[in-house]
């Protein structure tokens, strides 16, 4: 494929120095001569000097993906070679015979931006942000074929409107077999020695979070013998963790019913009995607020919420939401006790999130002392030119009061 040039703005050709991946859309790119999402550009600055190769995304508010500092061309032999790198960076830190659920490339922090590649057993799941990558799939399947031999591999997209649609994604299909022998529709993988069950079909996510892998194993040690609280629970992989590490009560909670079942399945592929523990139905400050009522104590409580999220009778979000969230959940904890939040909202760094951490805490009259404060673990990269690649915050916190 010949790359086509296309200038730059100055503020743009400054930010691909600095090591930046993405081209904004802007007074310059909007002269650029119409071209497909896909084509292979050379990227100059307003002078002609050459600055970087990228990938063309006409559409999208980035433009264009930035792929290589060289002039590149983008064959099956640089790809097998990027995706090589990848795959033999996870073999140094993923125990294999303990994990077969992990992010094999992490987009522009392996250097293929806009893709990302996750492998859940014998299968992979692309997802693509952007079309960029659309045109040059088969290169990329055929690479996969070559390196990994997988059964099957699965595409699933990745809508705009991401946010409107989370309330309603359940059980709608977002997810295609492009390559292979399609999946069970629940396929059993493995993380940190525990099972889950996953779905490359339906759905926006597949159950499962990968990115939360070292936060599981953190819970791990530390929740024998504990009463442990789940808000915003998913499909129960923290609750799993929690009980099979010996918690002695695990309480899940979440909005959504088909989650709320997901989870007691994958209690059950695990031998745990759901029977010993709780599952509650409901939006997460409601149910905090009758948890309070009914005098229930805690002594690890986890709020992993979404960024934003919308449901019948209440909308959340990170900045704003996150504070009401502390205050109501430090309630249930008494001195001593663990508070975890997480958040994976990339456009709230960390220091504004320990402000609503802050507020929180002020709001319910207690201390909260950071222990831990970690992110995504090793298979998620981001190179350090690009702070969005930094989008996950785990704090534990303990709850102390004068």
């Amino acid at each position: 494929m010949s790359s086509e040039k296309r200038v730059i703005s100055p503020e743009s050709a400054r930010m691909v120095e600095l090591g930046h991946p993405w081209i904004i859309a802007d007074a310059y790119t909007k002269k650029w001569p119409a071209g497909k999402a896909g084509d292979l550009l050379e990227l100059t600055d307003p002078k002609g000097n050459f600055l970087a190769t990228a990938l063309s995304d006409p559409e999208e508010r980035v433009v264009a993906r930035i792929i290589s500092r060289r002039k590149t061309k983008l064959d099956l032999n640089w790809i097998e070679t990027r995706l090589q790198r990848a795959f033999t960076l996870r073999q140094e830190f993923i125990d294999q015979q303990e994990t077969d659920a992990y992010r094999l490339v992490n987009a522009e922090g392996d250097g293929l931006p806009g893709l990302t590649i996750d492998r859940y057993g014998e299968y992979l799941l692309l997802q693509l942000f952007g079309n960029c990558w659309q045109p040059h799939l088969p290169l990329v399947t055929t690479a996969l074929q070559k390196l990994l031999t997988p059964i099957g591999i699965y595409e699933k997209a990745r809508p705009k409107q991401t946010r409107e649609l989370e309330a309603v994604s359940e059980n709608k299909n977002y997810g295609r077999l492009i390559v292979g022998a399609p999946a069970p529709a629940r396929l059993q993988v493995r993380e940190n020695g525990l099972n889950f069950l996953v779905s490359l079909e339906k759905g926006l996510n597949t159950g499962l979070f990968p990115d939360q892998r070292n936060s599981r194993r953190y819970l791990l040690q530390r929740v024998a013998g504990k009463r442990f609280l789940n808000l915003f629970s998913y499909t129960g992989a923290f609750s799993v963790a929690a009980a099979a590490a010996g918690a002695k009560l695990v309480t899940s909670v979440d909005a959504s019913l088909t989650y709320m079942e997901w989870a007691r399945e994958n209690f059950g592929v695990n031998r745990l009995n759901p029977k010993r523990h709780e599952f509650i139905v409901g939006e997460a400050l409601a149910t905090l607020a009758g948890l309070a009522r009914k005098g229930s104590r805690y002594d690890i409580v986890l709020m992993d919420p979404p960024s934003f999220s919308t449901t019948a009778k209440s909308r959340f979000t990170t900045l704003g939401g996150t504070a009401d969230l502390v205050a109501a959940a430090s309630q249930l904890l008494d001195d001593g006790g663990l508070l975890i939040c997480s958040s994976n909202h990339q456009k709230v760094d960390v220091a504004d999130y320990l402000k609503e951490l802050r507020r929180g805490a002020l709001q319910a009259g207690c201390t909260l002392q950071v222990i831990a404060l970690t992110g995504q673990p090793e298979d998620f990269p981001y190179p350090v030119t690009f702070p969005e690649g930094r989008y996950l915050k785990y704090a534990v916190c303990v709850k102390t009061t004068d």
